[in-house]
């Protein structure tokens, strides 16, 4: 029954991972294509787009690995997805939105990210 419920566990963590990078290659495409910004916007695009791409693939890794009961379960997903929405998310937003503010919480994206990978380190086998 537990290896069920992790089996189908695994699979919605990778669903996510998958739309998550789907969305990345979308974003991606928009900002080469039909984002009109100046060249800061452009280069915030790119970063965005580049560490979503990045994470997005380690969270499908991640999800995919048979056994994640090492000790870190699915904390560092999670981290890292959240590193996601918040550090690319935020810059996507200011970029579209305008609002600069905004930039005040992406290093919250980043520490999340920071932390996802600080807890595959200090957890590996």
């Amino acid at each position: 029954m537990d290896t069920d419920i992790q089996t189908s566990g695994s699979r919605i963590l990778q669903r996510i991972a998958a739309v998550t990078m789907a969305a990345g290659v979308a974003l991606g495409a928009y900002g080469a294509h039909g984002l009109d910004a100046d060249a800061k916007g452009l280069a915030n695009w790119k970063t965005a787009v580049l560490y979503h791409l990045i994470h997005g693939i380690v969270l499908y890794f991640l999800a995919s690995r048979p056994n994640r009961s090492n000790g870190n379960g699915n904390g560092p997903w999670w981290c890292l997805f959240a590193g996601i929405v918040i550090f690319s998310g935020m810059l996507y937003a200011i970029v579209l939105t305008g609002v600069t503010w905004l930039g005040a919480i992406v290093p919250i994206g980043g520490l999340a990210m920071i932390i996802g990978w600080l807890w595959l380190a200090v957890t590996a086998k």
